[in-house]
């Protein structure tokens, strides 16, 4: 049972939550890892056929899934399924068009042109995680600012066998290449580039420890988006929030992984004592029961605060990656809240609606990276170019101040490449 901490206690239980976020890898998985990618990398095909036997138990003839494969899938999902899938497109699409950046030139005095350039990446792989659940809405996640932003290549990958709704989620955003393969070597495959396999330009996309490793191991060879950690929640509520919504946002939370956190942060205690009830009465009917009891166990927690004031300082010290706030004034609140990576505001707004089909995305800083990262956004899928074309009198016009900086740090020759375009 959750229990309520509240007074000088508070801090401390803060202070344990923000502990178990911490980023520590075994380094037994960090070698078997490592050994995995330096496989993919000399032997590609061979070696991604002989792990995904080893880990998967699956034997591999062809890893590119076909267009009978995918048509077969739609044959196997539900039609409301499908409706909801082009719903859900439709939000993120329109959701994601107002991220688009324009690209500037701008003429200055003597003709000296600067500008900024928006360039797509190229191509993409996406890693959608199998196992256990399927997650048509991680490939949509993923899939749509991409193809928003102007990716050209988008490539997916996932652990056999591929769910249906996988496949269909794919092929309704327009992924033309899919690959049945996961895990680290799933990861090496698309930044390397196998004989079956294209080599891409960044990867995103959640995963298991062994995907995180080989993301984090193969930034630089590859870009990737993050490094993503166990989901969170936290609920900030006064006195007139519902304690059964509260009680469900947090048990929704907490089933997602035995180490997800639920917290709730709150000024009444009448609330926080309901929560409690309401969270035993609840979780009992729920099929991933001993998961929430994990989760909420080590990364649960109810923190009793002297007024909103406090709490909204707990929020921006916790950062977490899903803030509901279900207080009488919640824009007022939302003002003063600079870390969080997304925001649901009052009693009809749970994160599950911010999961599926609200339009925002759902790829989110955790670990308390809300502190200095964003949701995944077209933004990640492009890349940046600064223009610079002066004349001769523009170059004139500052030549003293770039001349001078360069002599103070010792480049001469940086210097002297501006000098002696004057000596003609």
């Amino acid at each position: 049972m959750l229990k309520i901490t509240e007074k000088e206690k508070v801090k401390e239980e803060l202070q344990r939550l923000l502990k178990r976020r911490s980023v520590s890898f075994d380094p037994e998985k960090e070698a078997r890892v490592k050994e995995m990618i330096g496989a993919v990398a000399a032997n590609g095909d061979a070696a991604l056929r002989e792990l995904t036997l080893k880990y998967d138990k699956v034997k591999i003839e062809s890893f590119r899934v076909n267009a009978e494969e995918v048509q077969a899938a739609y044959r196997e999902v539900e039609a409301d399924f499908l409706s909801a899938l082009k719903t859900t497109i439709a939000n993120l699409t329109a959701f994601h068009q107002k991220q688009r950046t324009e690209e500037w030139f701008e003429t200055l005095p003597n003709d000296a042109l600067l500008g900024l350039r928006v360039i797509p990446i190229e191509k993409v792989g996406i890693y959608v995680p199998g196992g256990r659940a399927a997650y048509p809405s991680t490939v949509l996640m993923n899939a749509i600012p991409a193809k928003v932003a102007g990716v050209k290549k988008i490539v997916m990958v996932s652990p056999p066998p591929i769910h249906p709704a996988i496949l269909v989620a794919a092929a309704e955003v327009g992924i033309g290449e899919i690959y049945q393969v996961g895990g680290a070597q799933a990861i090496a495959a698309l930044a390397f580039g196998s004989e079956s396999i294209p080599k891409v330009d960044k990867i995103v996309g959640p995963g298991n420890v062994y995907v995180a490793l080989a993301k984090k191991f193969l930034f630089g060879v590859v870009g990737i988006e993050s490094l993503a950690g166990p989901s969170d929640v936290m609920i900030l509520a006064d006195a007139d929030a519902e304690a059964e919504f509260i009680a469900a946002d947090m048990l929704s939370q907490a089933e997602h992984d035995p180490e997800s956190s639920a917290v709730l942060v709150t000024d009444s205690r009448k609330l926080a004592e309901e929560v409690v009830k309401q969270i035993e009465k609840q979780k009992g009917k729920l099929s991933r029961k001993e998961i929430i009891e994990t989760s909420l166990g080590e990364g649960g927690a109810i923190l009793l605060v002297r007024d909103l004031k406090e709490g909204v300082e707990i929020v921006n010290e916790f950062a977490p990656e899903h803030l509901e706030i279900l207080a009488s004034n919640p824009q007022r609140i939302l003002e003063k809240v600079t870390n969080a990576g997304a925001v649901f505001m009052g009693p009809y707004s749970p994160v599950a609606v911010g999961d599926y089909a609200a339009g925002p995305n759902h790829v989110l800083p955790t670990f308390g990276a809300a502190r200095f990262s964003s949701p995944l956004g077209v933004y990640d899928f492009i890349k940046y170019q600064s223009i610079v074309g002066y004349t001769k009198p523009a170059l004139q016009k500052i030549r003293e101040a770039a001349e001078v900086m360069a002599k103070v740090e010792g480049l001469d020759a940086h210097a002297r490449s501006i000098e002696i375009r004057f000596e003609q």
